[in-house]
Protein backbone atom coordinates (compact mmCIF):
# COMPACT_ATOMS: atom_id res chain seq x y z
CA UNK A 1 0.00 0.00 0.00
CA UNK A 2 1.24 3.54 -1.28
CA UNK A 3 1.07 6.53 0.67
CA UNK A 4 -1.90 7.98 -0.98
CA UNK A 5 -4.36 5.01 -0.97
CA UNK A 6 -6.97 4.80 1.83
CA UNK A 7 -8.03 1.86 3.47
CA UNK A 8 -11.95 1.19 4.38
CA UNK A 9 -12.78 -0.87 7.12
CA UNK A 10 -16.91 -1.58 6.54
CA UNK A 11 -18.47 -3.27 9.57
CA UNK A 12 -22.19 -4.83 8.75
CA UNK A 13 -24.97 -3.82 11.22
CA UNK A 14 -25.02 -7.73 12.62
CA UNK A 15 -21.69 -6.94 13.82
CA UNK A 16 -21.84 -3.58 15.33
CA UNK A 17 -21.81 -3.81 19.22
CA UNK A 18 -24.07 -0.48 19.43
CA UNK A 19 -27.76 0.71 18.49
CA UNK A 20 -30.16 3.48 18.03
CA UNK A 21 -33.17 3.65 19.58
CA UNK A 22 -36.43 5.28 18.47
CA UNK A 23 -36.00 8.28 21.22
CA UNK A 24 -32.48 9.06 19.90
CA UNK A 25 -30.52 7.30 22.23
CA UNK A 26 -27.87 5.06 21.59
CA UNK A 27 -27.24 1.36 23.86
CA UNK A 28 -24.81 -1.35 23.60
CA UNK A 29 -24.75 -4.42 25.98
CA UNK A 30 -23.84 -1.93 28.99
CA UNK A 31 -27.44 0.06 28.52
CA UNK A 32 -28.08 3.83 27.37
CA UNK A 33 -24.70 5.87 26.65
CA UNK A 34 -24.39 8.53 29.16
CA UNK A 35 -21.46 10.10 28.34
CA UNK A 36 -22.41 13.56 26.37
CA UNK A 37 -19.27 13.70 24.53
CA UNK A 38 -19.22 10.26 23.04
CA UNK A 39 -23.01 10.98 22.37
CA UNK A 40 -22.39 13.66 20.85
CA UNK A 41 -19.97 12.06 18.70
CA UNK A 42 -21.82 9.39 17.05
CA UNK A 43 -24.72 11.17 16.66
CA UNK A 44 -22.02 13.61 14.84
CA UNK A 45 -20.65 10.69 12.76
CA UNK A 46 -24.00 9.64 11.56
CA UNK A 47 -24.00 9.16 7.33
CA UNK A 48 -25.79 7.26 4.93
CA UNK A 49 -25.06 5.82 1.74
CA UNK A 50 -26.78 3.22 -0.72
CA UNK A 51 -25.96 0.53 2.03
CA UNK A 52 -27.73 2.85 4.89
CA UNK A 53 -26.59 4.26 7.74
CA UNK A 54 -23.29 4.09 9.87
CA UNK A 55 -20.99 5.76 11.56
CA UNK A 56 -18.21 7.24 9.72
CA UNK A 57 -14.72 7.79 11.14
CA UNK A 58 -11.51 8.90 9.63
CA UNK A 59 -8.08 7.44 11.45
CA UNK A 60 -5.38 10.05 10.40
CA UNK A 61 -4.90 9.87 6.40
CA UNK A 62 -4.05 5.89 6.14
CA UNK A 63 -8.24 4.34 6.84
CA UNK A 64 -11.93 5.52 7.04
CA UNK A 65 -14.08 3.41 8.85
CA UNK A 66 -17.76 2.63 8.26
CA UNK A 67 -20.51 1.21 11.19
CA UNK A 68 -23.54 0.32 10.05
CA UNK A 69 -25.49 0.08 13.01
CA UNK A 70 -28.96 -0.59 14.00
CA UNK A 71 -31.94 1.09 14.67
CA UNK A 72 -35.56 0.94 15.63
CA UNK A 73 -37.27 3.70 13.82
CA UNK A 74 -35.17 6.29 12.30
CA UNK A 75 -31.42 7.03 12.27
CA UNK A 76 -32.14 11.44 12.04
CA UNK A 77 -33.93 13.30 14.80
CA UNK A 78 -35.13 16.60 15.33
CA UNK A 79 -33.44 17.31 18.76
CA UNK A 80 -33.94 21.37 18.82
CA UNK A 81 -35.41 24.35 17.11
CA UNK A 82 -33.91 27.76 16.78
CA UNK A 83 -36.23 30.81 16.57
CA UNK A 84 -39.76 28.43 16.81
CA UNK A 85 -41.80 31.69 16.86
CA UNK A 86 -40.06 33.25 13.78
CA UNK A 87 -41.61 30.84 10.87
CA UNK A 88 -39.04 32.47 8.27
CA UNK A 89 -36.39 32.28 10.68
CA UNK A 90 -37.17 28.57 12.47
CA UNK A 91 -34.12 26.22 12.27
CA UNK A 92 -34.53 22.49 13.31
CA UNK A 93 -31.25 21.24 14.43
CA UNK A 94 -30.85 17.53 13.77
CA UNK A 95 -29.24 14.85 16.34
CA UNK A 96 -26.04 15.37 13.54
CA UNK A 97 -25.86 19.02 14.52
CA UNK A 98 -27.03 19.57 10.81
CA UNK A 99 -29.14 22.93 10.99
CA UNK A 100 -32.35 22.48 7.89
CA UNK A 101 -35.00 25.17 7.78
CA UNK A 102 -38.38 24.11 9.00
CA UNK A 103 -40.96 23.45 5.54
CA UNK A 104 -44.48 22.55 6.80
CA UNK A 105 -44.91 20.70 3.55
CA UNK A 106 -42.76 18.15 4.55
CA UNK A 107 -44.11 17.05 8.14
CA UNK A 108 -46.55 14.22 8.53
CA UNK A 109 -47.72 12.14 11.89
CA UNK A 110 -47.08 8.45 11.94
CA UNK A 111 -48.25 6.53 15.34
CA UNK A 112 -48.12 9.13 18.00
CA UNK A 113 -45.23 11.25 16.36
CA UNK A 114 -44.34 14.07 14.33
CA UNK A 115 -41.93 13.26 11.48
CA UNK A 116 -40.76 15.08 8.08
CA UNK A 117 -38.80 14.02 5.26
CA UNK A 118 -35.93 15.91 3.90
CA UNK A 119 -33.61 14.82 1.14
CA UNK A 120 -34.54 11.40 1.31
CA UNK A 121 -34.33 10.90 5.00
CA UNK A 122 -37.24 10.47 7.58
CA UNK A 123 -36.41 13.07 10.45
CA UNK A 124 -38.41 12.17 13.36
CA UNK A 125 -39.25 14.92 15.92
CA UNK A 126 -38.17 13.86 19.88
CA UNK A 127 -40.38 15.19 22.57
CA UNK A 128 -38.06 17.99 23.49
CA UNK A 129 -38.10 19.57 20.07
CA UNK A 130 -41.69 19.03 19.47
CA UNK A 131 -42.36 20.57 22.89
CA UNK A 132 -41.02 24.00 21.33
CA UNK A 133 -44.03 23.74 18.74
CA UNK A 134 -46.74 22.40 20.86
CA UNK A 135 -48.30 25.93 20.71
CA UNK A 136 -48.32 26.18 16.90
CA UNK A 137 -49.87 22.47 16.49
CA UNK A 138 -54.16 21.80 16.39
CA UNK A 139 -56.34 18.70 16.02
CA UNK A 140 -59.63 18.69 15.33
CA UNK A 141 -61.85 16.49 13.10
CA UNK A 142 -58.82 13.88 12.60
CA UNK A 143 -57.28 16.78 11.01
CA UNK A 144 -53.57 17.65 12.37
CA UNK A 145 -52.48 21.42 11.63
CA UNK A 146 -49.39 23.74 11.92
CA UNK A 147 -50.26 27.44 12.60
CA UNK A 148 -47.93 30.43 11.92
CA UNK A 149 -48.26 33.67 11.55
CA UNK A 150 -51.96 33.04 10.31
CA UNK A 151 -51.07 30.60 8.10
CA UNK A 152 -52.60 27.25 8.75
CA UNK A 153 -50.41 24.03 7.44
CA UNK A 154 -52.53 20.59 7.11
CA UNK A 155 -49.90 17.93 8.19
CA UNK A 156 -51.15 14.72 6.91
CA UNK A 157 -51.11 11.03 8.55
CA UNK A 158 -49.15 8.24 7.10
CA UNK A 159 -50.03 4.62 8.22
CA UNK A 160 -47.26 2.16 9.19
CA UNK A 161 -47.76 0.67 5.29
CA UNK A 162 -47.07 4.15 3.80
CA UNK A 163 -43.68 4.48 5.82
CA UNK A 164 -40.21 5.61 3.98
CA UNK A 165 -36.91 5.25 5.43
CA UNK A 166 -35.01 1.79 7.02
Amino acid sequence: MTGKETKEVVVPKEDAVFRLDAHGRWHNKHGVFEHKKIIDYFHSSIRRDADGYYLFQKHGDHAVEKVYFKYEDTALFVFDLINPDDFDKTRLILNTKKEIPLDPKTLFIQGDNLYLEHDGHRIKFIDRALLKLAHRLKFDQQQYRLEFSGETYGIPIRHKNNRTGK
